[in-house]
């Protein structure tokens, strides 16, 4: 069975405040379960919305861009 973690608790893993992960429930960007009235998010769901949100460093360096426009 996988780990459910509670709102306060995905807050703290992303280092946000709990509005962030409720938000994110109610605009149905991340996987939830309810369990009752609680509402629970699976962990994985947590490192599937961080990998999927990551962005990469750019490669190209500034004074080429600068060259180019």
């Amino acid at each position: 069975m996988e780990r459910l973690l509670s709102v306060d608790q995905v807050a703290e893993l992303l280092g946000t405040t709990v509005r962030f992960p409720r938000r994110l429930i109610e605009e149905r960007r991340i996987t939830f379960v309810k369990v009752g009235r609680h509402v629970r998010i699976p962990e994985t769901a947590v490192a599937t919305f961080i990998a999927a949100n990551t962005v990469e460093p750019s490669t190209v360096r500034r004074a080429v861009l600068r060259r180019a426009a």
